[in-house]
């Protein structure tokens, strides 16, 4: 232990938690601070090899349990998620920096995604299709496809795994995450919840360490046999492509630029409640945030005062601090890129409503930004933001907002505000987006699909549809001797 509430974070390989055999670790920062608070271990070539090997003799294991029990192990893991929330979630705070509160749902999140995998685990039917020869019979099997790798980001340490590993070892498939180095501790304590549920040693494995050198040893490697990925699309583009290489399954859930379009018809006050809580919501690094505000030019500029005063009525601080509503932004990096883009903005003629500068010179705090008359030529319209921008244009037609709207390689997500059934069915024929949520925030559940399209990736990670990737579809023939 580092401090008080903050562990250090090893490997875990068949079950059991181990250093680096380098011995290597790298610095774990809290954003809120910019102070070390622990450590995670680095792992190398010959810890993944140990891994891998684990996940090979796991996946035997585990594909031999029965889908109900499997499905009791899950919910077993479930119930210690949720038993052990508060201190998951404080930690979950202390190295992303969301407010706790935040956190808090997320971990009770990641618990309800697991129940819901575990019961659809239970429901991989086959089938018997009617043979042309009486004399034969035809069956279709569906069967766990093997060992699976899976990346995951920093700003959802808990849902991000959860949605892969619960697919994963539902279909009967083992699972190892190379996960993010700058938040270890919270994905360490859900994968002890699965070990302490009792999965067969290797079932589960977890590694930190150089994301191109484990990708590129992992990826190719013959014993994993399907790829989960969640990041930018850049990334997404070069580890899919690395994947087709070798003939591996892959699912990728990449970045967004999810418009907001408010119709003349909208309920203002719903609009900027509902989007203002999705935006800046662990302070706009979300992959499904509102981040393209497209406003009729009749109620644009209510909507804008509006936004501004949701946006100062933000209380911003350290996540474990009562009453934080914005916490800071996830590391330097993140403040660079507000100031180039607050920078780019104003250089193409946006004003600056609210925010715009940096709080603070302790920690990675950024003031809630509302920005009006942004150019399309500015890059905050056009490149994902990824923090607490509201970047405002106005339009006149509805189909001028839908051009605009997929105009973008961009397809993950999309919010609509409109009181007309006429709106809402054009918006939902017309958005190219993989989700769209319309006269609310984002709401997503486990049974619903989860994945985007075009540029924003391919795949799901919710609903019956994100089982399919982890299982092996076999056709069987039987002619009677």
């Amino acid at each position: 232990m580092t401090t008080n509430t903050y562990p250090d974070t090893r490997l875990l390989i068949a079950n059991e938690w181990s250093d680096a055999l380098s011995g290597k670790t790298i610095d774990v920062v809290n954003p809120a601070t910019g102070k070390a608070i622990g450590k995670v271990a680095h792992a190398g070539i010959p810890d993944l090899d140990r891994a891998l090997a684990a996940a090979q003799r796991g996946f035997e294991a585990w594909r031999k349990v029965p889908a109900i029990e499997r499905a009791t192990t899950m919910r077993r893991a479930a119930a210690l998620v949720r038993e052990r929330a508060a201190d998951i979630a404080r930690m979950l705070t202390l190295e992303q920096g969301k407010p706790f509160a935040e956190a808090r749902v997320e971990v009770l999140a990641g618990a309800d995604i697991i129940e819901w995998f575990a019961d659809e685990g239970r429901r991989v039917y086959g089938r018997i299709v009617p043979s042309r020869n009486l004399a034969a019979q035809q069956l279709v099997l569906k069967e766990p496809l093997g060992p699976v790798a899976a990346f995951t980001p920093w700003n959802f340490p808990i849902t991000q795994i959860v949605r892969k590993l619960a697919a994963a070892l539902a279909s009967g498939c083992s699972f190892l995450v190379k996960a993010p180095e700058e938040t270890p501790a919270s994905p360490a304590a859900l994968l002890q919840a699965f070990v302490d549920a009792g999965v067969p040693a290797g079932t589960i494995g977890l590694v930190f360490g150089n994301p191109a050198e484990i990708s590129n040893y992992l990826i190719p490697h013959p014993i994993i046999r399907k790829v989960t990925f969640t990041g930018s699309t850049p990334v997404g583009k070069q580890l899919a492509s690395l994947a087709g290489a070798h003939m591996k399954r892959a699912t990728m859930e990449l970045g967004g630029h999810a418009p907001v379009i408010v119709a003349e018809d909208a309920d203002v006050e719903l609009a900027v409640k509902a989007s203002g809580g999705a935006k800046f919501r662990n302070a706009g690094q979300v992959c499904i945030s509102p981040t393209r505000f497209l406003v009729h030019n009749s109620i644009r500029d209510e909507f804008a005062r509006a936004m501004v005063k949701h946006a100062e009525s933000l209380k911003i601080g350290d996540g474990l601090s009562e009453g934080t509503t914005l916490g800071p932004l996830a590391n330097p990096r993140r403040l660079s890129a507000m100031a180039k883009l607050l920078e780019d903005a104003r250089a193409s003629g946006a004003t600056v409503a609210t925010g715009g500068e940096r709080i603070g010179t302790d920690g990675n705090f950024f003031a809630p930004t509302v920005l009006t008359n942004v150019s399309l030529q500015a890059d905050v319209f056009n490149n994902e933001p990824f923090g607490p921008i509201v970047a405002i244009r106005g339009f006149d037609t509805l189909g001028e907002a839908v051009a605009e709207a997929n105009r973008l390689p961009y397809g993950l997500a999309g919010f609509a505000f409109t009181q007309s059934v006429k709106n809402v069915h054009l918006l939902s024929q017309q958005l190219e987006v993989g989700m769209l949520w319309i006269n609310q925030p984002a709401t997503p559940t486990p049974e619903m699909p989860f994945g985007g399209v075009k540029d924003s990736g391919y795949g799901s990670e919710g609903g019956p549809e994100a089982m399919e990737p982890y299982l092996v579809t076999k056709a069987v023939t039987i002619m009677s001797a």
